[in-house]
């Protein structure tokens, strides 16, 4: 039997349908994603799903006992309550189940046989199993940790920002793990670690879930089955993103041809995905399955633990190169950037370029400054020390409050001001109508004030209007917030066509991926790294770094505990060891920057053609060969610098 079946379930607000004689079920272990328009229903299917929004048709079938949670986009909190007291509310039940628990289990050391304490024993053990509370305070300190509420913690709730307050409310629903789970855009607020941290979680845990969301990395890896509302229907598909876009554009595919500008964006969206995403999971393979390797023999061999990664960071410095082009135009100049605010240093000498092409996504953990790098940018904000030169270019600027439209103007006072109905968008003058059906807007939207919409259809218009000004560079902070997928296709097509530079601040890894061709990566030294990677390459590599260090950490501990005292005296480097100590690194990275070149000419016909490639080919391989023996000369050195020293 289903958790929850509904049965031929409708609802309409006033004259507008919203679901017509919809069936929907939902079974343990399953993780669901609602996918659809911003106004499809997807939030009345699952407050319907909930209980707190009744039908207006149809049944509502729940099994006994069934605990559904809901997360709220406005979550309501106990007056006078700290962070921590607001993560832990909802706990009372599990704790007294853990008490009670305990105390039957010391009276059945006395009373074994008494069955009705077994029972009772038996029943409690399940549920506190169900919940995965047998460490809740383990649990309590790991989530206030990762959804970094740490500094918070013994604040009052009633002092955080409202995304901070979805993160206190996201991480008590994780703890209390209802029978069903009820997120509506639980990615955002968070940064990608903790998006990272909220799929494991989920994952682990085995929650059964309802999710809306519109960031397809996490749609992708969390879920079990895609639920489309579209036209007041259901229509049901299996797996996660990928899986839809394949099953849906062989659905669009029988359908007639009115339909041919959706199957076209599908084909893009779907070629983007199969091209960018497996291709790169191909690439990764070989890597992964080395590090698998060198943790079965790391313990017997750490000197490889340390050649990984080397490797790996020189894979991530070959993406560092800068591949602009000089004869572009330089919009931003910065030199030697230093940013505080109050006492917090956000950013330390950073120093970059930024040219008419460049299109750039600024990513990082909340809080560590990317908004604020954005203002020092727009001249809101100024240096603490350092220089920011500007060229002279216009600028198109959308931040999450939406600056730039008037809550008492309605649309085509919005797009025409000075009168009429046409307007102008790269050139091309377009009715306004047709132009706001691009952001998929109805004619009857045309006379709406502003201030009556949705926060996702106000920032589709915002979003709008952004592109039909003049400018030489858009700069978005977190554009994709309050959007759904298919609002979020137009805007990377729009941002695709468009001519000028882009920056952006963003944590959608997947809107990331697939715009971005630069990161500038905010790092916890404060310091700012650029790198051409694509963003989630960026994370895996940062992951397996961080996997390796952890190794090597804990293989030095052992190797500290192993080693004799009398050796630890005794071991000592050789004259000649100190000096390639302090050679080797010079001569590698000499060594590295001569690959540099050769691969680069490698890739020039010109530079090939000129040289000879087969000659070309020989002396880099000669070059890669010595460059083998000194890093390998260099980390047995290290190695046994590093027991002296331990």
């Amino acid at each position: 039997m289903a958790l929850i079946d509904l049965q031929n379930i409708s609802k309409h607000y006033s004259a507008q349908k919203i679901l017509t004689d919809i069936n929907f079920h939902i079974d343990e272990g399953e993780r669901i994603v609602i996918i659809g328009k911003n106004g499809s229903g997807k939030s009345t299917l699952m407050k319907i799903v909930n209980g707190t929004l009744e039908q207006d048709a149809g049944n509502r079938i729940i099994k006994q006992n069934l605990e559904v949670k809901m997360l709220d986009q406005r979550p309501d909190f106990k007056e006078g309550d700290t962070v921590r007291e607001a993560v832990e509310a909802g706990l009372d039940e599990l704790n007294k189940a853990r008490e009670r628990y305990n105390e039957l289990s010391l009276r059945l050391a006395d009373d074994f046989d008494n069955k009705l304490l077994i029972d009772e024993h038996e029943k409690l053990s399940r549920y506190i199993e169900h919940h995965n509370a047998w460490n809740l305070d383990d649990k309590v300190e790991r989530i206030i940790q990762h959804f970094d509420l740490k500094q918070y913690e013994n604040k009052s709730i009633t002092l955080l920002s409202g995304g901070e307050q979805r993160r206190v409310a996201l991480a008590s629903l994780l703890l209390q793990k209802p029978d069903i789970l009820l997120l509506d855009e639980p990615t955002n607020h968070l940064d990608v670690y903790m998006v990272e941290f909220l799929e494991k979680l989920i994952l682990k845990e085995k929650f059964t879930l309802i999710f809306i969301s519109h960031d397809r990395y996490f749609i992708d890896r969390i879920a079990t089955k895609s639920i489309e509302v579209e036209d007041c229907a259901l229509r049901e598909y299996s797996g996660g993103y990928s899986d839809y876009l394949t099953q849906k554009e062989e659905y669009i595919r029988t359908l007639q041809k009115q339909h041919d500008n959706l199957l076209d964006i599908l084909k893009r969206e779907n070629a983007w995905y199969a091209r960018g995403v497996r291709a790169r999971l191909k690439r990764n393979e070989g890597r992964k399955e080395r590090l698998l390797n060198l943790r079965e023999d790391a313990k017997n061999n750490p000197a490889k633990i340390r050649k990984m990664s080397v490797e790996l960071q020189r894979e991530a410095k070959h993406f560092n190169r800068d591949k602009s082009i000089n004869k572009q135009k330089m919009l931003f100049e910065v030199e030697d950037l230093c940013l505080t605010l109050g006492n917090k240093e956000l950013i330390k000498d950073f120093t970059t370029r930024i040219l008419q092409k460049d299109v750039i996504a600024i990513v990082g953990p909340n809080g560590s400054g990317k908004s604020t790098l954005l203002k020092a940018l727009l001249g809101r904000l100024e240096p603490t020390s350092g220089k920011i030169k500007q060229g002279e270019f216009k600028i198109g600027y959308f931040d999450q409050h939406r600056e730039m439209l008037d809550d008492d103007k309605n649309l085509i006072e919005t797009f025409c001001p000075h009168g009429g109905d046409r307007v102008s968008v790269r050139g091309k003058d377009l009715h306004v109508y047709g132009y706001l059906k691009n952001f998929l807007f109805p004619r009857e939207f045309l006379e709406k004030k502003v201030g009556i919409l949705s926060g996702g259809e106000k920032n589709r218009i915002a979003l709008a209007l952004l592109f039909t000004k003049n400018v030489d560079i858009l700069i978005l902070d977190e554009p994709t917030n309050d959007l759904d997928i298919p609002t979020i296709n137009i805007l990377e097509e729009q941002l695709t066509n468009f001519p000028g530079a882009v920056i952006i601040v963003s944590h959608d890894r997947y809107f990331i991926d697939k715009i971005a061709k630069k990161l500038f990566i905010f790092k916890k030294d404060k310091h700012i790294e650029e790198s051409h990677q694509q963003y989630s390459e960026y994370l895996e590599l940062e992951k397996e770094l961080h996997v390796l260090s952890e190794m090597e950490s804990e293989i030095q501990k052992e190797k500290v505990e192993e080693k004799p005292k009398e050796k630890q005296k005794t071991l000592k480097l050789t004259f000649k060891e100190k000096i390639a100590l302090e050679q080797l690194p010079l001569e590698i990275e000499k060594l590295e920057l001569e690959m540099e070149n050769k691969n680069d000419c490698l890739a020039d016909p010109k530079c090939y053609e000129e040289i000879g490639i087969t000659k070309l080919a020989n002396e880099l391989a000669e070059i890669e060969t010595i460059y083998e023996q000194k890093m390998e000369e260099l980390f047995a050195i290290e190695e046994k610098a590093e027991e002296i020293n331990s």
